[in-house]
């Protein structure tokens, strides 16, 4: 079950990934990264992380870093997945889900395709430092 499920969301997740972005494992989750060469003024000096997805014992989660992280995107992110009549379970930047039908895979298309490497920079930088 899980393995077609986190198949469908990848699958989704590299036809919406924006030019620039690399996919990766970090942090024990297929990750969504802007390389060191493009980008590499990190706190931990690894790639800046994008989005990433992970299965974990309970659920499978998305994080979806530009959401948490821009307050426009966030709130265009609640009001769609409403829309979609579907339960959203969601952490700061994680959403939760427990079968594939769960989630809404073509708004996480939507939400990926939203934000550009230079964007995400741009948001990256402007929170930087702050708590």
């Amino acid at each position: 079950d899980r393995t077609s499920a986190m198949v469908a969301v990848r699958d989704t997740i590299l036809e919406n990934l924006p030019e620039g972005y690399q996919e990766t494992i970090q942090h024990g989750m297929i990750s969504y990264v802007i390389p060191l060469e493009t980008y590499p003024k990190t706190y931990n000096k690894k790639p800046l992380v994008f989005a990433a997805l992970a299965s974990q014992k309970n659920y499978m989660t998305v994080h979806l870093m530009n959401i948490y992280g821009n307050p426009g995107d966030e709130e265009w992110f609640f009001e769609s997945y409403k829309t979609t009549g579907k339960k959203l379970d969601m952490g700061k930047a994680c959403v939760r889900f427990k079968k594939l039908d769960d989630l809404p895979v073509s708004l996480i298309g939507e939400a990926i395709a939203r934000t550009p490497v230079a964007q995400f920079i741009q948001m990256y930088e402007s929170v930087k430092g702050k708590p």
